[in-house]
């Protein structure tokens, strides 16, 4: 990529850094993608790193890196490309630690001397014998959606262990929102950064943790769904306490109860109606099959199936299915509530809404019996780009839908239906998912 041109730190501006960083007990570990992700560097210096001579300038910026800045480790990269020089990877390993470093590289990514550290990135990635392990499998902010990422951070087991043992140095909690944003703040804005912080900080410091890539936050009753209530309580006390002026898009989820009808088969035709769109159906419906599903974002089938689990099991393609709540209110009136049916993530160039539509699977919702019209996109059908920024196509970030509520009991609709579970290309993804809660009274 070649946006923010020019734009770097210098030395000085590096040592202020990480001086802040350590007055605060936060190590800053420097990574030098090599020899992938290096378009920039063969324009600059004209060669590609995997030669001599690129080996060669490589060290010379690891040594310089390592006598100008104090940092104790240095993350190397090594994934995502093709390794032509099978002795790159061993020969950076050794510069650096022969300077006193320890190292990390990616995994999957090249092959390393043993007692490097790997980050796994996923989710089929283990801890290996003599190579102390970093856990980032699942824990990607920009493709979380802001109550699922909650959700699926809460039920993580970091590297495997639910107590700290050797050889298991943590995890890291990324974002990589490699799409272009228009402002910096949108970094923070677009990828529920606070609220999934502090998840994964209690994960990480207390341990523990149910089950690996898993958004389901279980059902009342059970042990994993207590603990997540009493963790939620917390969440958002801090909310309230340490997070009124910063972007915090997380709203109580565990007190919402979905039954799902289905499912109805729809030949693939997304737009076909079935019986629970009838007012009279609603009314005598039995509840097909399934028990309920509890949360705010609700995962029919994730876009990374089977690896990701989601609320349903064994779902077929061409498959509609209906989801019904009851929502009480104390007086009637607007509500503002956060809708959405596909939570772009941040890092592909996925393809914005079309104009008069929630998504490209024909999702609807209703409310009393009254349908909830989309938002106007500004972007409206804009084939995606990774240059062109996200503007209001996540619920999280556009201004919540204002919803009329009638005093007493009020009944939500959802119409999830899919056609094939294949996207059109790799940057549209088929994510099956709802997202429906009130945020706040108006």
């Amino acid at each position: 990529m070649l946006r923010n041109a020019g734009k770097y730190y210098s030395i000085p501006e590096m040592k202020e850094l990480i001086a802040y960083c350590r007055q605060r007990h936060i190590t800053l570990i420097p990574e030098i993608d090599m020899p992938g992700h290096s378009a920039a560097f063969k324009r600059a210096m004209g060669v590609d790193m995997q030669t001599e001579k690129g080996m060669k300038i490589c060290k010379n910026i690891l040594t310089e890196l390592c006598r100008e800045l104090n940092v104790p480790i240095v993350h190397i990269g090594g994934d995502e490309v093709k390794i032509v020089n099978k002795d790159f990877l061993p020969q950076m390993t050794a510069l650096l630690q022969s300077l006193g470093k320890k190292v990390i590289a990616w995994d999957p990514g090249g092959s390393v001397p043993e007692g490097t550290w790997l980050q796994m990135w996923i989710g089929t990635a283990k801890p290996k014998d003599r190579f102390p392990a970093i856990d980032s499998r699942h824990l990607y902010l920009n493709h979380f959606d802001p109550l699922d990422g909650v959700a699926a951070t809460f039920n993580h087991v970091i590297g495997d262990s639910p107590v700290g043992e050797e050889g298991k140095m943590g995890a890291t909690l990324c974002n990589w929102p490699d799409r272009r944003v228009a402002k910096e703040e949108d970094l923070i804005t677009m990828n529920a950064v606070y609220p999934v912080m502090l998840t994964f900080a209690e994960r990480c410091w207390k341990g523990g943790g149910w089950k690996n890539y898993l958004s389901d936050i279980g059902i009342p009753g059970t042990d994993r769904y207590n603990a997540f209530v009493e963790f939620e309580n917390r969440l958002l006390e801090h909310q309230s306490l340490y997070f009124k002026n910063l972007s915090f898009p997380y709203a109580r989820q565990s007190n919402i109860e979905w039954h799902l009808l289905g499912p109805f088969d729809n030949k693939g035709i997304t737009d076909l109606a079935f019986a629970p769109e009838s007012a009279s159906y609603m009314d005598t419906v039995q509840f097909m099959k399934h028990p309920s599903v509890y949360g705010g974002t609700i995962w029919l089938r994730h876009f990374w199936h089977p690896m990701i689990q989601s609320h349903l099991e064994n779902t077929k393609d061409s498959t509609t299915y209906y989801a019904i709540r009851k929502i009480w209110s104390d007086k009637e009136g607007f509500k503002n509530c956060w809708i959405g049916f596909n939570d772009l993530s941040r890092s592909t160039a996925t393809d914005s809404p079309p104009a008069g539509a929630w998504d490209e699977k024909g999702s609807a919702i209703w409310v009393n019996e009254k349908i909830i019209v989309p938002p106007l996109w500004k972007n409206a059908g804009q084939k995606g780009n990774a240059e062109t920024p996200l503007t209001d196509e996540g619920y999280e970030y556009r201004e919540p839908a204002k919803i009329f509520f009638n005093k007493g009991w009020n009944t939500v609709l959802i119409k999830a239906p899919v056609g094939a579970f294949k996207g059109k290309d790799w940057q549209n993804p088929v994510k099956w998912m709802f997202t429906m809660l009130e945020v706040e009274a108006e």
